[in-house]
């Protein structure tokens, strides 16, 4: 996912992603939404669990150091959409619809099934009318925020606010602006269940926090170096 930024001497730049992964017939079938620019700014907030807010009269109050599980992670950053660079290659389907492929694919991430051919299916049995299948409950895919090979975490997306700037001649979407906002799932949510897409996600949110940690024990002893000039012993 790495993309030239123009210049032969300027290195090239990892495109984020977002690739949920939706199964269907018994196989992952991933849908993968690739930025086409990189959010210029991202906001990440931690929620540390507080015990203080178990129990308001303080019967039974927990220590202040207890943290039963990992702090609540969200991520909120803005999507930037033009039909522009594809209409300069010739792409087809940019052409046609500017870029509401795009924004039907982020959608996808908020819609129950996600099973992409098994609800094309769907649609298309419900406009002809026929018969529907046996009702199964619906649940949403799992989706990974990929961020180059640092940040690779499964979310859950819990918001979508989509501005579009300018049209096609069709009144399809030409440029638009989409703001996500994403929740981490931490493993505590996936106890009690299986599937490959779960295991990927595990991988995925171990493999992170085990790179963050290693990068904790790099900074202390880079720390240690500066702590001479500090503390007084």
């Amino acid at each position: 996912m790495a993309e030239s930024t123009g210049s032969p001497q300027s290195p090239s730049v990892t495109k984020g992603a977002l690739v949920q992964l939706a199964e269907d017939f018994g196989i992952i079938v991933p849908n993968i939404i690739p930025f086409q620019y990189n959010p210029g700014s991202m906001t990440r907030s931690l929620k540390p669990w507080d015990p203080t807010e178990v129990d308001q009269t303080n019967r039974g109050a927990q220590s202040p150091n207890v943290q039963p599980y990992d702090p609540e992670e969200s991520y909120k950053f803005t999507l930037e959409l033009d039909a522009t660079d594809d209409l300069e290659t010739g792409d087809i389907l940019a052409e046609t619809t500017g870029v509401a492929s795009r924004i039907a694919a982020i959608q996808k991430l908020t819609e129950p099934s996600g099973k992409l051919f098994g609800d094309l299916i769907a649609s298309a049995t419900a406009l002809v009318n026929a018969p529907a299948t046996d009702a199964e409950r619906a649940t949403v895919p799992i989706t990974l925020l990929v961020l180059g090979s640092g940040v690779i975490l499964p979310v859950r997306v819990t918001n979508i606010t989509i501005e579009i700037k300018e049209f096609t001649p069709q009144l399809y979407p030409y440029m638009a602006d989409v703001q996500l906002e994403l929740r981490v799932l931490t493993p505590e949510v996936f106890k009690c269940k299986t599937g490959p897409a779960i295991d990927i996600a595990l991988a995925a949110y171990e493999m992170t926090r085990l790179q963050e940690d290693a990068l904790a024990v790099a900074n202390i002893a880079n720390a240690l170096k500066s702590a001479k000039s500090i503390l007084p012993f």
